[in-house]
């Protein structure tokens, strides 16, 4: 993990966030002895989350899809 001192940190914020992206995490040290870690926060949205598509299918066609499978499972 890259370690900054508080100077560092305050004078390259933007490469200390793109280092942080890369890496995960970088710490920041202060001269009193504290350190901060600063870590990427990750997606508020779901992997499942795709956008649909319009294919134009009425209900009807989607109900006969659907029975077609389920007769395909049951043969």
């Amino acid at each position: 993990m890259e370690v900054y001192t508080f100077s560092e940190a305050r004078q390259n914020f933007a490469s200390l966030l793109d280092q942080a992206k890369k890496q995960g995490a970088v710490r920041i040290k202060k001269r009193d002895g504290q350190s901060f870690i600063v870590t990427p926060e990750l997606p508020k949205t779901s992997p499942l989350d795709v956008e649909g598509l319009d294919l134009n299918f009425s209900r009807e066609e989607i109900v006969g899809f659907i029975r077609d499978g389920r007769r395909e499972i049951g043969s």
